[in-house]
């Protein structure tokens, strides 16, 4: 499985962004993809995981009600819609992908991943 994340940048605090990730090789059909991000010196953290099929979604709690994961099934591309972003949402982001029915929340569960995209808020 190979990802490739795109967007990312730099807003003001209460802007939105937009990040995509496509993924290409081989996939089946009961996995999870999901956003992970990692601010200066602190470890990676889980953001938002979808189960493939079912379009099942689980969020961290710092992000729920704001972030919103999604995807696009003929695309084979997962987005995550990030609204009212705050500046302890910096960080880079990663795209992951995993085969197991379970979508951990611990980074290291996870296989697959993309490259990180810089997400920065500014106050």
């Amino acid at each position: 499985v190979q990802l490739q994340a795109s967007g990312g940048g730099m807003v003001q605090a209460g802007g939105s962004l937009r990040l995509s990730c496509a993924a290409s090789g081989r996939t089946f059909g009961n996995y999870h993809m999901g956003w992970f991000r990692q601010a200066p010196g602190k470890e990676r953290e889980f953001v938002a995981a979808i189960r493939w099929i079912s379009g099942n979604t689980g969020y961290a709690d710092s992000v729920t009600c704001r972030f919103t994961i999604s995807r696009d099934s003929a695309k084979n591309t997962v987005f995550l819609q990030m609204n009212s972003l705050k500046p302890e949402d910096t960080a880079i982001y990663f795209c992951a992908a995993t085969l197991s029915s379970v979508a951990s929340r611990k980074a290291n569960e996870w296989p697959y991943w993309g490259q990180g995209t810089q997400v920065t808020v500014s106050s």
